[in-house]
């Protein structure tokens, strides 16, 4: 299929222009014990100056194998077919100096981790200042000037200082926008944005966002956005092309794939796509997140129909507070934090660091309390001190009835007894020499000390309630998929029938249509055994898929609680606002609203 259709509202000239990218019928196959096994089959589309393709689809898709076939990224065991021109020249099959002129100069990729794309025994200027003169034959004390330009305009506060740093000196949103700064130190005609947002959290992404839109804008460079994000792709692209099994089955315009999906893939792809809001259509209600935002933002002039829109949210946000009150004032408290205080002590010259500063919470049986905030907020510091795994520094503590403020292996094994824990990375928390059977039998066996036959039933009852087949039961874990495992690790914490279930970020790591049939399963599992769960992440589409209540958590404290109406419809606190704002939504239309009120909101806090 060829993807050529000009996007709407281009002010450019650049649509009747050469195309900066024409892919023409490319091929990529693997060989796989001496047969070769196709990634890409026969795919076509052209991007033109000024102007974001999305390349769109779930992991294996080939969307990224396609894109790194443009630089000869490939591994040697693979072989590449059909026609790849850049400006009107082709690339396929040059090699030594005549590829690396092209590398970095004219096409330019930002990387899905910058932490690996970066070399971590140089600092940032210097690899800035490398890649100028490696291109240019730059002198160093231009180079040097031009890197600290560079780092300025990606938005570092502190472009001296981010300079003369090391990558691990940098937070994450910090080493991405200094991969960018080197990215298009060499003004490429071409940048690949390869899952560029994917590790970041939602107001680091959203920035991240605003960047490569100015800098393309800026530029008049030609974008090849690779994602499986709905939402990153309705607030940047504007075209989309939809890759499965390493065909591209659908294209078109951003806003005709979204509003009128034509193949049945891409149709399942954006309902498997969770977005603020899902939970009041599922419910036959209505949420307009813009206008909840509208109410944040001081300098929005409030048209009759928008203030009897945002008192409408307050109320309904005022009975569903009543509501979730009802609902669960008879149930008993199973995790109850008061006051509490984590700290992780100093050594030598680094000081003790505070990550959670008196935090009082407490979620009942039966009850999903959703615990939102970004990287290092503390909400994760919370979930491990909720099953014993870290002890608090101050306050009490008390999980299913065991008091945790005094910290001891014998208080937490009790615990261990009666909570489970989900973990983000479903790959790294199962044991690679253990069975799922194995895996999942190891606390029953430890535990209630079952074996044999008994043993086996119960694994098989687990397996059934996470909706695995039996015969999985002697698989082991790279022999599942990333949902797969996942499922396996939630039947795992599930087996002793716990009291609390704790998930962290048990969803992040994977692809949109197996996040949403794992959120579906812990939904439904939570409904039909009634334990109370503390959800961590900082996806806020996602908790609204499952929470009752929301506690918002920024650097260590606690801003805001409240039912997720309350959280979602009026939010109070000022950081809750700029969180929600951030959030992309799958809707080229509201999405374009949502960036314009984002920006005012923002503009007002800092007047402030």
């Amino acid at each position: 299929m060829t993807v050529n259709a000009t996007p709407p509202g281009r002010s450019r000239t650049a649509g009747t222009a050469e195309p900066v990218l024409k892919v023409t019928d490319l091929s990529v196959d693997f060989a796989v014990d001496n047969v070769w096994t196709p990634a890409v089959r026969h795919i076509s589309y052209e991007i033109r100056a000024g102007e974001v393709l999305a390349l769109v689809g779930e992991s294996g898709s080939g969307k990224s194998v396609s894109s790194m076939s443009i630089l000869d990224l490939l591994p040697r065991n693979s072989r590449v077919s059909g026609s790849i021109r850049l400006n009107g020249r082709e690339v396929r099959g040059l090699t030594g100096s005549r590829l690396r002129e092209i590398r970095g100069k004219e096409v330019a990729v930002i990387f899905q981790e910058p932490m690996t794309a970066l070399n971590p025994v140089f600092t940032i200027g210097f690899q800035i200042v490398e890649t100028l003169r490696v291109h240019f034959d730059t002198p160093p004390s231009e180079a040097r000037t031009r890197a600290i330009e560079l780092l300025g305009l990606v938005g570092l506060p502190d472009p001296e200082k981010a300079f003369n740093s090391y990558p691990h000196q940098l937070s994450g949103g910090q080493r991405q926008r200094a991969m960018i700064a080197q990215s298009i130190s060499c003004d490429p005609s071409l940048l690949i944005a390869d899952e560029p947002t994917t590790a970041l959290d939602v107001t680091v992404q959203a920035e991240i966002l605003d960047l490569i839109r100015s800098l393309r804008d800026r530029l008049g460079s030609a974008v090849l956005l690779i994602t499986h994000d709905m939402g990153v792709v309705a607030d940047l692209a504007d075209r989309i092309a939809v890759m499965r099994r390493g065909e591209i089955v659908e294209s078109g315009t951003t806003l005709d794939v979204f509003r009128n999906p034509t193949h049945p893939y891409t149709r399942a792809l954006l309902d498997a796509v969770p977005h603020l809001g899902q939970a009041y259509a599922e419910n036959d209600s209505t949420i307009d997140l813009t206008v909840s935002l509208a109410a944040a933002a001081e300098d929005v002039e409030l048209t009759p129909e928008l203030r009897a829109q945002i008192e409408e949210n307050e109320r309904a946000a005022a009975a569903a507070a009543k509501a979730a009150a009802d609902q669960f004032a008879g149930e008993p408290v199973v995790l109850d934090l008061a006051d509490v205080v984590v700290e992780y002590p100093g050594r030598g010259r680094v000081k003790a660091f505070r990550a959670v500063d008196h935090v009082d919470l407490a979620v009942h049986r039966g009850e999903v309390m959703g615990l939102v905030g970004e990287s290092g907020s503390g909400k994760t510091t919370i979930g491990r001190a909720a099953i014993g795994l870290i002890p608090v520094t101050s306050g009490r503590l008390h999980v299913v009835g065991v008091d945790l403020s005094r910290h001891s292996r014998k208080l937490a094994h009790e615990v261990h007894h009666r909570a489970g824990i989900v973990f983000q990375d479903p790959a790294s928390s199962l044991n690679p020499r253990m069975t799922i059977g194995q895996s999942i039998g190891e606390p029953l066996a430890i535990a209630k000390h079952l074996k044999g036959q008994a043993l086996v039933r119960e694994v098989e009852s687990l397996l059934d309630a996470v909706e695995l087949p039996r015969a999985y039961r002697s698989r082991y874990p790279h022999e599942l998929s990333g949902g797969q495992k996942q499922r396996v690790g939630i039947a795992r914490a599930l087996a002793l029938q716990p009291e609390l279930l704790v998930a962290d970020e048990p969803t992040s790591a994977l692809d949109v249509s197996v996040q949403a049939t794992v959120l579906e399963l812990i939904r439904s599992l939570q409904r039909e055994f009634r334990f109370a769960c503390l959800f961590i992440t900082h996806d806020l589409a996602v908790i609204d898929v499952l929470a009752d209540r929301i506690a918002v958590m920024h650097r260590g404290r606690l801003v805001e609680v409240g039912t997720r109406d309350e959280i979602l419809r009026n939010p109070q606190d000022a950081y809750t606002q700029r969180l929600i704002a951030a959030v992309p939504l799958p809707d080229p239309i509201v999405q374009r609203e949502r960036r314009e009120l984002r920006a005012q909101i923002l503009a007002a806090g800092a007047d402030e």
